[in-house]
């Protein structure tokens, strides 16, 4: 599995951007996808998954209401739409996937991260 994400940029507090990666492998639909970030001299952590149908997701409290993740099985692809930024959500996003169920952790596969600054 590779994963290729993007989307990411330079923003002011309350504007939106939606990030997205694309998936290379066989079978989109069997593996659950995740988005993690990591802000500057802090540890990676999970913002948001969705389950392999697309019917289940999950989100950390700070995003809730605020940012939304989807899929598109039939284009490889998820994406995190993310409104109402704010500065607190500057951070590298990372994509990731893994088989099984939907979770916040264990995920084996990850891209390469995208920048998101937010600027007050």
């Amino acid at each position: 599995v590779q994963l290729q994400a993007s989307g990411g940029g330079l923003v002011q507090a309350g504007d939106s951007l939606r990030l997205s990666c694309v998936a290379s492998v066989r079978t989109f639909s069997g593996v659950v996808m995740g988005w993690f970030r990591q802000a500057p001299g802090k540890e990676r952590g999970f913002v948001a998954a969705i389950s392999r149908s697309g019917f289940s997701t999950d989100y950390i409290d700070s995003v809730k209401g605020r940012f939304t993740i989807s899929r598109d099985n039939a284009k490889n692809t998820v994406y995190l739409q993310m409104n109402s930024l704010r500065p607190e959500d500057t951070a590298v996003y990372y994509c990731a996937a893994r088989y099984g169920s939907i979770a916040r952790d264990r995920y084996e596969y990850w891209g390469q991260g995208t920048q998101v600054t937010v600027s007050s």
